[in-house]
């Protein structure tokens, strides 16, 4: 997963042996590729003799973590949905699993997010994928943060995680605020505003990155958000 990549090579450089084909951070990382995050190389991970393979539950494919360990490899699984959950995950990857101290951007996350929210809390509807379309639903880390900065997600009681949704049914809700992070669906403004046109409502493209990675992007995200979500655009006039 490409945070975890990021955390580690960012706290110990060179520990990191391979990576995913989407592990962009941190800038310059020369290691083997070994696939994707759903469609991983298992005889190339293998080649590498890691000395344990880090995972997400919801990233990475029971069927493939099932696999590395049947060739004898350790697989470490992450799977945090709040924002003290990964930050107590990452604690415990790196000091634990990587035998790693405890690094000073980890504290420096914590520190950061450790305020309260500030201005009056917002409601949201937050699109991950179109065509179909699908929204942050229950349970979501994304969610948490949102929620850290007074924004509240309209379908955190779904019944699922990312459901799919009917555009109708999202303008029905008449959101404060519509979420169009640029990953994992590269929403921009020429793609995404279009389709809210005319509600009463204001669109904010955000760093997908920094609403969905749980890693050193943490120390800044908060700041980040905050600023693109400041910026947002009446629906009528986004784009």
């Amino acid at each position: 997963m490409p945070s975890l990549t990021e955390s580690i090579e960012v706290t110990a450089s060179g520990l990191v042996v391979g990576a995913t084909d989407w592990c962009t951070h941190p800038a310059g990382l020369a290691v083997p590729r070994v696939g994707g995050t759903k469609n991983p190389r298992s005889d190339d991970i293998a080649d590498l003799s890691p000395d344990v393979v880090i995972a997400n539950e919801e990233e990475n494919r029971a069927v493939d973590i099932a696999a590395l360990r049947e060739r004898g490899l350790p697989v470490w699984v992450t799977a945090p949905r709040t924002l003290p959950g990964a930050l107590e995950s990452l604690d415990r990857m790196l000091t634990v699993c990587c035998r790693l101290d405890r690094p000073s951007w980890l504290e420096a996350a914590a520190a950061e997010w450790s305020g309260p929210s500030s201005g009056p809390r917002m409601t949201a509807v937050v699109p991950i994928w179109r065509r179909p379309w699908m929204v942050l639903g229950a349970d979501t880390f994304a969610g948490d943060l949102l929620s850290r900065l007074g924004i509240d997600n309209l379908f955190a009681r779904a019944a699922e995680r990312y459901p799919k949704v009917e555009l109708a049914e999202m303008r029905a809700h008449q959101p404060d605020l519509v979420v169009l992070p640029d990953e994992p669906y590269p929403f921009d403004w020429e793609d995404g505003p279009d389709a809210f046109a005319g509600l009463p409502s204001k669109v904010a493209c955000v760093s997908g990155r920094h609403l969905t990675w749980y890693g050193p992007s943490l120390v800044e995200a908060r700041r980040v958000l905050r600023d693109e979500i400041a910026h947002s655009k009446e629906c009528s006039g986004a784009g």
